[in-house]
């Protein structure tokens, strides 16, 4: 008992512990301007010439701008530990690339302006973490893509998006659909062709929605738009008006656009492109009953088609109207067709069967619908047995006929077999037009003499493919009645009309009547035999030119060899030089003196001067002439 008031003495006697110190601060960036004497802490840093985020940056900032500088990167470690930060302008740098999750520890950020820099797409990871991010505005920059999972963290708390001046052409709409708190959406001065339908109507907050200057043709109704009065100018609209701008497109005033025409409006900023007969008006001062669509017609498609079981098959259907009409394609058995395994529907109305069966033949429906009507046409489709199998070796090299590979040459009994077959399974030919004679490219095409009919002009040859659909034209004289085809492609099937060409005396008009239609196929083409190679002829001639050459250089030397040899080792043209004359004396005294031998005769050669023998002395001084 004695120890515990000992104890409360010595209390006092303990030193206090002492309060906890703030955290020192870090260093003001150099150029940056620094608020760190009261809360909230900021840090800014405009027009500094900033090359990067500078490392030494408080964690503690609330507000960090970067704008106007030379920044072209953004690095996970950049903006690490910077949970407190609550406003980030990035705006107006160079920034290229932004690292994935290099906004990942900013979970407090409000709000991130990226304009103005040079970002050319969006990951989904780039803005992972920004859980309560407000306002992003990413305008101005090269945008072309932008990821559908790009907005996930931030989808439910955004209020404000800028895509503005950007590279747009297409967006994920499901995406967009899902930010239901967004007031302020901007998509204008894209590149966006199209809208879906509902695109937004899942936005119940928006005010204000800027689609002007894309390349949109139409606006679908949305039921935002039905449940909404839209008003041109934001400035006295009510609090639950939505501001809707589209001017700046190419707007093609059918119905439609109906529906938008029947909303108030108080502007006369948008106008028509289309069609021709409300092009450049105002689009508010077209009348509802102008705005009209034309039903669907189909003015094209494939013939009665015939192929063997397990070969593909296109079927193709082309329709007008306005609006372009949507082609679907329906089975002998009802069933709708898309794409598949087998088969693949293209959206310019072809359908591509890739592997036919037995069970695919009959009547396929083509339906062409678009907002005024629908228009349907039938194609037939038979599927014949399988072909034989054709061995490696079966190709004949033997040349044909007259030694031309494209010779025209009777139809083989096959061949006959053959083109009756797809006679059968397509349209009755007209016995008054004949190809008589067909080969691999070429065709003659005969039709009876047609003068009888008054004001024949010329004759019209049509034909195309079973491969494709172009048809091919041909004008020949009145005063003919056949043509030979020779641009046709080997082993092909065609189908060819003969027109006549005439006056109608009752109009004064050109018209046309049918002479008759022919379906035939031309020949499989033969593999060439026995041709040279082109490495193999140019090898030869370089061979045979360089043998010239060396024969001509040898026949040149020689004759200059023989030429030389003729001469006595002289060249030609040069006079062989003198022997040299030895020394002889001259007579004295009258008496003939010793004298050399005559040089041995010479070839008879002309001389310059004639050479005298003298017997000659030495002569001095003591020398005397001796006398008779």
């Amino acid at each position: 008992m004695a120890v515990l008031p000992l104890l409360l003495c010595l209390l006092p006697l303990a030193p206090a512990s002492s309060p906890p110190q703030p955290a020192t601060p870090s260093p003001c960036p150099r150029r940056c301007r620094c608020q760190t004497q009261s809360l909230p802490l900021s840090v800014l840093c405009p027009g500094a010439g900033l090359l990067f985020v500078p490392p030494s940056l408080d964690r503690r900032a609330a507000e960090l701008r970067l704008a106007d500088n030379f920044i072209a990167t953004v690095r996970r470690r950049d903006l690490a530990n910077m949970t407190g930060l609550l406003h980030l302008s990035l705006s107006r740098n160079t920034i290229r690339h932004v690292a994935a999750g290099a906004f990942a520890d900013l979970r407090a950020l409000r709000a991130l302006h990226l304009d103005g820099n040079r970002l050319t797409s969006l990951g989904e990871g780039q803005l992972r973490g920004l859980v309560n991010l407000r306002h992003l505005i990413l305008s101005n920059n090269q945008l072309a893509a932008l990821a559908a999972g790009a907005l996930d963290d931030c989808a439910e708390t955004l209020e404000d998006l800028d895509l503005s001046y950007n590279n747009l052409e297409q967006l994920p709409w499901e995406a967009l659909g899902r930010l239901g708190n967004v007031n302020t959406l901007g998509l204008d001065h894209n590149l966006l062709a199209s809208v879906p339908a509902g695109a937004f109507s899942r936005l119940h907050k928006l005010a204000r929605l800027d689609m002007t200057s894309n390349r949109l043709t139409t606006i679908p109704p949305d039921p935002l738009f039905s449940r909404l009065p839209l008003l041109a100018r934001p400035r006295g609209s009510p609090a639950s008006a939505l501001v809707l701008a589209f001017g700046g497109n190419p707007l093609h005033c059918n119905c439609e656009l109906v529906w938008l025409r029947r909303l108030a409006r108080e502007d006369d900023l948008e106008a028509c492109a289309s069609p021709p007969a409300l092009g450049g008006r105002y689009f508010w001062a077209v009348g509802e009953e102008e705005f009209v669509c034309e039903p669907p017609v189909v003015t094209h498609r494939s013939p009665p088609l015939a192929v063997p079981a397990g070969l593909p098959a296109a079927l193709r259907c082309r329709a007008v109207g306005d609006p372009e009409p949507r082609v679907r394609w329906v089975s002998p058995q009802g069933r709708l067709l898309g794409n598949s395994s087998r088969a693949r529907a293209f959206p310019n109305g072809t359908l591509e069967l890739l592997v036919t069966e037995p069970g695919d033949g009959g009547i396929f429906t083509c339906i062409a619908a678009n907002a005024a009507g629908e228009a349907t046409a039938a194609v037939e489709l038979t599927v014949g047995p399988p072909p034989p199998p054709q061995l490696a070796n079966s190709t004949s090299c033997d040349p044909p006929r007259d030694g031309d590979p494209d010779a025209l040459t009777p139809p083989s009994a096959a061949s006959v077999s053959a083109s009756a077959k797809a006679a059968d399974a397509g349209p009755p030919t007209d016995r008054g037009v004949q190809v008589t004679e067909h080969g691999a490219t070429a065709a003659l095409v005969q039709w009876p003499d047609q003068r009888r009919i008054p004001g024949i002009r010329m004759y019209q040859i049509q034909y195309n493919s079973s491969a494709d659909d172009i048809l091919v034209y041909r004008m020949i004289p009145a005063d003919s009645s056949s043509f030979l085809l020779t641009d046709l492609a080997s082993g092909r099937t065609y189908d060819l009309c003969v027109l006549a060409v005439y006056e109608d005396g009752a109009t004064g008009l050109t018209a046309t009547r049918p002479v008759g239609c022919h379906r035939f196929s031309t020949e499989p083409a033969l593999r060439p035999c026995g041709t040279p190679h082109a490495p193999f002829l140019g090898g030869t001639m370089i061979i045979a030119l360089g043998g010239v050459i060396v024969a001509s250089v040898l026949v040149f030397i020689f004759v200059l060899l023989m030429r030389y040899k003729v001469h006595g080792g002289q060249p030609p043209g040069k006079a062989k030089a003198p022997a040299p004359v030895s020394s002889v004396c001259s007579q004295t005294n009258g008496a003939l003196g010793p004298t050399l031998a005559p040089p041995a005769p010479e070839p008879a050669t002309p001389r310059a001067h004639t050479v005298v023998q003298l017997d000659c002395e030495p002569w001095g001084p003591s020398h005397k002439p001796t006398g008779p």
